[in-house]
């Protein structure tokens, strides 16, 4: 195989639409909009818009509460642990961070910080640095001879 005769799978590539190119195009003069009107104009955006009437996503109860303070963490659980030290994923005779676990593969992303639970059961030594942990997770290490250390909260401004 060359160079030149790479070639996109027959369907993948659609050659674009060339509007208002001439009536032998199909679609020339009015270019597929129609007569007049606001749609056949530049500029118009008219999402949601229903002609002046209250709009649907208004008519509509809003439930529920967003928390705009609210924490997201990444959550693990002590089994997924377990079965990354046994694949060798996760080297346990160092400390184990949330950067060791976002390298392993284990997290994709650190978000507000990682939170370790106890589904599952640990049986290596393992000593652990998160952000949050159940207390549950935290006997479960200990039990297993490693230890967890929970990254304290950063303490708001004292005025």
């Amino acid at each position: 195989m060359k160079l030149n005769e790479l070639r996109d799978n027959p369907g993948a590539t659609k050659s674009r639409k060339r509007v208002g190119r001439g009536p032998g195009s199909g679609l020339g003069k009015m270019g597929g909009r129609g007569i007049k009107g606001q749609k056949s104009r530049s500029g118009v955006a008219i999402n949601a818009y229903e002609g002046g009437q209250m709009p649907l996503y208004q008519r509509l109860p809003k439930r529920g509460f967003n928390n705009i303070n609210g924490k997201r963490h990444a959550v693990i659980n002590l089994g997924l642990v377990q079965k990354f030290i046994d694949a060798g994923k996760i080297d346990t005779s160092a400390d184990v961070t949330e950067d060791t676990l976002v390298a392993s593969g284990l997290v994709r992303r650190k978000r507000d910080g990682v939170r370790l639970l106890a589904k599952g059961e640990l049986t290596s030594k393992v000593s652990i640095t998160v952000t949050g942990a159940s207390k549950a997770a935290i006997e479960a290490v200990e039990k297993a001879g490693g230890s967890v250390t929970v990254l304290a909260k950063a303490e708001p401004a004292a005025e």
